[in-house]
């Protein structure tokens, strides 16, 4: 057992003890493996910032007898060198106090170079799955993409806002919303800020947002949820909406850049790299059917949208023609496009909107949105849609708003294209889809 002074040591974290060499320290965190060889055993420790290796006489490992891996720890020893250790080093003369106990066998090893449970059984065992090495350095590659988010639009005189995410009416005017009981009156779960986010451009003029979104549609593949965080950006007194796009392409190369300097090391144990950029091709829908056309031969031009075959092949193109992972796709029909979608003034019937497809999948939308009063009014009424039901929201425009733009990222998404996953369960934290509502 730890002694006194074990006790009271201030703790050093597995990254720094190369800092403490030929010091007496103390390290907490959790049982990563034990290795017992008669007379010389070791202990794998494992905390936020990595593994420490620990030499255990035959009689520590004792107190360690019955209990599994990941059982809590706190060690007690001196630093030595070792290079064969990781970070160079190693804790000898130790001394292990148990803080937490773990007797339950592990519904999969973590300890292992390769992680072998299925994604379900995994889902299943969330809470314990996500310890294992390469899910950590995923999710932390994950929390700095946000950071780079936060950082590029801060320096650039945008404003963090957090809007409702429930709301007395559908964002985009369609079916697809999650529906409950508000004080006996319907609401419904916000399928986007986007009401709010072009309400707060009348404010601050350049908003963002990072939160959820929530979309009630039955899929069964593997790039869809029915939760998602979405990063939503908006701007104001723009010329077109190709400085939207441009901000877009600056922002995603911040965003990875700044997850490449922050953690390097778990940017290679996640497979993470930085993407082509490029010169971003503009390729508009029509064009991109006709592309298709002559280099698949496949005839597109009765379709309103693209199918993930179609993206894909265009992804291809723009690697092959412009060694690019992406390509804007611009101008859909406006006929599937929100209703505060602006309709490109030299051709109505398609629209000034886009998508951003990385390596063959889309990932970003985004448009220059209709700023007048009275054009949305319209709009609507050719929808079929209820102004009334809009009021808050036609208030920002009846009382003026500059021309604007905006787009939403959808994280998990990216992240799931720059580490190579297969399925974007895999870079959710705690998925929700239609069979899925837990853990």
């Amino acid at each position: 057992m730890a002694t006194v002074a074990a006790r009271t040591a201030q703790r050093v974290l597995a990254s720094d003890l190369a800092q403490h060499t030929g010091e007496q320290v103390r390290i907490e965190g959790w049982i990563h493996a034990i290795r017992k060889f008669g007379a010389v055993n070791f202990l794998v420790v494992r905390d936020r910032s990595g593994m420490a290796q620990v030499v255990l006489e035959p009689e520590d490992v004792a107190p360690l007898d019955g209990l599994q891996v990941e059982t809590v720890v706190a060690v007690y020893g001196t630093v030595e060198e070792e290079p064969r250790a990781s970070h160079g080093v190693e804790i000898r003369h130790a001394r292990v106090e148990v803080i937490s106990p773990v007797t339950d066998v592990l519904p999969f090893e973590l300890n292992k170079k390769k992680f072998k449970p299925t994604l379900d059984v995994f889902l299943n065992n969330a809470p314990v799955g996500l310890r294992y090495p390469t899910r950590q350095a995923t999710f932390r590659l994950y929390s700095d993409l946000l950071f780079g988010f936060r950082d590029y639009l801060d320096h650039r005189n945008f404003v963090e806002i957090h809007t409702p995410t429930m709301v007395g009416a559908a964002t985009e005017g369609g079916a697809n919303v999650f529906q409950l009981d508000y004080f006996g009156r319907p609401a419904y779960l916000a399928q986007s800020p986007q009401l709010y986010k072009q309400i707060m451009v009348g404010v601050f003029e350049r908003v963002f947002e990072i939160g959820p979104a929530f979309r009630a549609e039955e899929h069964y593949t593997v790039r869809h949820l029915n939760e998602y965080n979405s990063l939503d950006v908006e701007m104001a007194f723009i010329e077109s909406f190709h400085e939207v796009m441009d901000l877009l392409i600056e922002l995603l190369e911040h965003m990875v850049q700044t997850a490449l300097e922050r953690h390097p090391h778990d940017a290679e144990l996640a497979g993470m790299q930085m993407p082509r950029f490029g010169e971003v091709p503009r390729l508009k829908f029509r064009d991109a059917q006709r592309m298709i056309l002559e280099r698949y031969a496949e005839d597109r031009s009765n379709d309103l949208d693209l199918s993930p075959q179609d993206e894909r092949w265009i992804g291809e193109w723009a690697a092959e023609e412009f060694k690019s992972d992406f390509v804007f796709v611009t101008h859909y029909p406006t006929s599937k496009r929100a209703f505060y979608t602006l309709p490109d003034p030299e051709d109505p019937e398609h629209s000034l909107s886009f998508d951003l497809i990385f390596q063959g999948q889309e990932l970003v939308s985004g448009s220059q949105r209709v700023h007048r009063y009275d054009q949305l009014l319209q709009i609507m009424e050719q929808r079929g849609m209820n102004p009334e039901s809009f009021a808050g929201y036609l208030q920002a425009f009846k009382f003026g708003m500059p021309p604007e733009g905006g787009f939403a990222i959808g994280s998990e998404r990216l992240l799931m294209r720059l580490v190579g996953a297969e399925n974007l369960r895999e870079t959710t934290l705690f998925p929700r889809d239609v069979n899925r509502l837990g853990p």
